[in-house]
């Protein structure tokens, strides 16, 4: 008796947490300021889709990655000037078999940006590495206030820093240093013969003064002026650590010459046709889900039923997870959301099957449960494991993120899928059975019926 009142407990305790978990997904859907709201891709909410191809061969092999890094950088900066709402900028490697000239692509996702025209030409121009000098006239700041426009503080800007011709063009190379004193990390930039002249000039004339860096127009750095720098060699240096002085390296080296890259494929789709597949997906969610339950009613009756619970609660919590994580949905990824719907039955089938089995030879439902779940799992463990190799093989080498989003969410859906049916499922016979013989509740569970068809 006090094994079975643990087993009830444990069941609401499950039921209460499906309802917690169900709360959070509609609370936090229904609330507009949540930063838990569901992630669409843009096939599912409109945008455009580039991507490019990025030449490395100019580049070390060595160097790929944080040139690749480093242009992703950039191009996010460029976008995010224009506002675009959650923009996703990545580096995509092609397939695990694929060449090596074909790795190096860069994906831009633009939501809200239907028109491809634009959406081009906000990444399209080659970004600007500037060094500025400081004025040291304090009148320019007295300009700005609390109440000043946009339009003011663009213009008192453009007095505050003072272009000095020296730009990212002639710029050599940039690498990490180390103080030989302290051992603090430094960054050493080197000029070509033109930015040599040019940066002797400027140092010799504003000794003292602040020399920010600006990349597409964001200040990455502000060293101080302090010393004439007549060798083409300067040394940037501050509180900076060996991560930081590495990313500011890119940043120079990288940013303001980025990898040649030409656009390989566009892709639009408008709102209206992203809701439409959206509400598609849901309505093939729904049917999916309705022709489970029946199937699972008529064949096992009240097992079906708990197993119906059973795959709500399986829904929920991928719901969550979705929301958790993030994953970011698209109509590859609802696909297979609905598909593993389907596969998430597979161990209370297997389940259900041996309990039928069990029940024939005689025993009590309680001990039927335990035994059918017993036997079923090592069918169980080895559908599923095939199942997450799959799909982790399809996640591993797949160089797009269309089969990858399909893969990731298969997989989650496996995983989820083991735990409602080996502890749900489980949970919730074992609650409603019982130790001692009972015909009728046999029947329930499948087992008296069965006997009577001989």
């Amino acid at each position: 008796m006090q094994i079975m009142l643990k087993i009830r407990i444990s069941a609401l305790l499950l039921i209460i947490l499906g309802a917690l978990i169900g709360w959070f997904v509609y609370s936090s859907e229904m609330n507009q300021e949540s930063n838990y709201k569901f992630k669409l891709g843009l096939d599912l909410d409109g945008g455009t889709h580039l991507t490019y191809l990025a030449d490395t061969s100019q580049i070390p092999s060595e160097d790929i990655t944080g040139a690749m890094d480093s242009l992703r950088q950039t191009v996010e900066r460029r976008i995010n000037i224009f506002g675009v709402s959650e923009p996703i900028v990545q580096v995509e490697k092609a397939g695990f078999l694929a060449d090596e000239s074909s790795q190096n692509r860069l994906i831009v996702e633009l939501p809200g940006i239907t028109d491809v025209s634009e959406a081009i030409a906000m990444i399209g121009q080659t970004p600007l590495l500037e060094f500025k000098i400081m004025t040291s006239d304090p009148s320019v700041l007295v300009q700005l206030t609390a109440t000043s426009t946009a339009e003011e503080v663009a213009a008192i800007e453009e007095q505050l820093y003072i272009p000095t011709g020296l730009t990212g063009a002639q710029l050599k190379r940039a690498t990490v240093a180390f103080q030989q004193t302290t051992g603090a990390p430094i960054v050493s930039v080197e000029f070509n013969k033109e930015g040599t002249e040019l940066l002797a000039q400027i140092t010799k004339d504003n000794l003292g003064s602040i020399m920010p860096i600006f990349l597409d127009g964001a200040v990455i750095s502000s060293p101080v002026i302090q010393d004439a720098i007549y060798g083409g060699t300067a040394q940037i240096t501050g509180s900076f650590d060996i991560n930081e002085a590495k990313s500011l390296v890119q940043n120079l080296n990288f940013g303001a010459l980025p990898l040649p890259i030409e656009l390989a494929e566009t892709q639009s789709i408008g709102a209206s046709l992203g809701i439409e597949t959206l509400n598609k997906g849901i309505n093939a969610l729904v049917w999916g889900f309705s022709l489970i339950f029946i199937f699972l009613i008529l064949f096992y009756r009240l097992p079906g039923l708990i197993a119906t619970l059973a795959l709500g609660m399986y829904l929920l919590i991928m719901l969550a997870l979705f929301k958790f994580i993030p994953v970011t949905l698209t109509a590859s990824g609802l696909t297979g959301f609905i598909l593993s719907l389907g596969m998430a039955v597979d161990a209370n089938v297997l389940i259900f099957e041996r309990l039928k089995e069990e029940l024939k030879e005689g025993s009590s439902v309680y001990e039927a449960i335990k035994e059918s779940s017993k036997r079923a799992w090592t069918s169980i463990r080895d559908g599923n494991l095939s199942s997450l190799i799959a799909a982790a093989v399809l996640f591993w080498m797949s160089g797009t993120s269309l089969i990858k989003g399909f893969a990731l969410v298969f997989g989650i859906g496996v995983l989820v899928s083991m735990f409602t049916a080996i502890v749900v499922s489980r949970t919730f016979l074992l609650a409603l059975s019982s130790k001692k013989i009972n015909s009728k509740l046999e029947v329930l569970f499948g087992g008296k019926l069965i006997k009577n068809n001989k």
